[in-house]
């Protein structure tokens, strides 16, 4: 169970939150607006956010790069917007997951596990494990940190567990359904997600899908993590 901060300005909404999570066996602490929220956050410790993005002082996801500043809490979104280009800027703003309102508890329920799964999962150990190389990139798990040709990789805690994954695995092609089950702690999802971040990590490692340097993707069987192949001399 888990201390959840539930940031949500309709009333029926937030007692209906409040009511679910409390008989789910959580400790609940709850806010109308953003700036509360981050109040909240700097004075206590949360084990999780539930983020609604139409508040009436700030847009949830300004709210949201203001969190990220604070803390590295995992932030659920709930949203009325389903769009992908609005999806695509929650996640790259540094969301864990999201919700589209209406969605029912259960739905709630499996959302809530999967992330603090995640999260939890994403942990340092107590042993420090072994530092990773790929070709010119160095990732210390333990530190979670992770360095290209020597330059520090400004990753979100979601790009670095599916870049330490793959580099733990250099060469072997890894199934999506297994990145989903073991870096998103999911049975079920589309690829939409995966994709996401296979872009975001494409773009800060400085290539594409069209002409891929360390990330490559079979389309209908997975992605693998190799260094670059040499240039041919002239």
């Amino acid at each position: 169970m888990a201390s959840v901060l539930v940031v949500e300005d309709d009333q029926f909404v937030r007692s209906a939150l409040i009511r679910h999570l409390t008989e789910a066996g959580h400790t609940v602490r709850s806010v109308g607006t953003a700036l509360e929220a981050l109040r909240e956050v700097a004075h206590f410790s949360f084990g999780l956010v539930i983020l609604d993005l139409g508040l009436p002082d700030l847009d949830g996801s300004e709210a949201l790069k203001m969190l990220r500043g604070i803390t590295d809490v995992p932030v659920i979104i709930a949203t009325a917007r389903d769009d992908e280009t609005e999806i695509v800027r929650l996640l790259n703003a540094g969301a864990d997951d999201y919700l589209t309102k209406p969605f029912s508890v259960e739905h709630l329920s499996a959302r809530i596990a999967a992330v603090l799964r995640r999260f939890r999962a994403s942990a340092p150990d107590t042993a420090p494990p072994t530092i990773l190389t790929v070709g010119g990139l160095s990732i210390d798990p333990m530190r979670r940190l992770a360095e290209l040709d020597g330059t520090r990789l400004d990753l979100t805690r979601r790009e670095f567990d599916l870049l330490a994954f793959l580099a733990g695995r250099p060469g072997v092609v890894v199934p999506r359904r297994e990145l989903l089950a073991e870096v998103w702690q999911q049975t079920y999802g589309d690829d939409q997600t995966i994709d996401v971040h296979l872009s975001w990590l494409r773009r800060k490692l400085g290539e594409t899908a069209a002409e891929p340097r360390y990330l490559h993707t079979l389309r209908g069987v997975g992605v693998k993590l190799e260094p670059p192949r040499p240039e041919p001399l002239s």
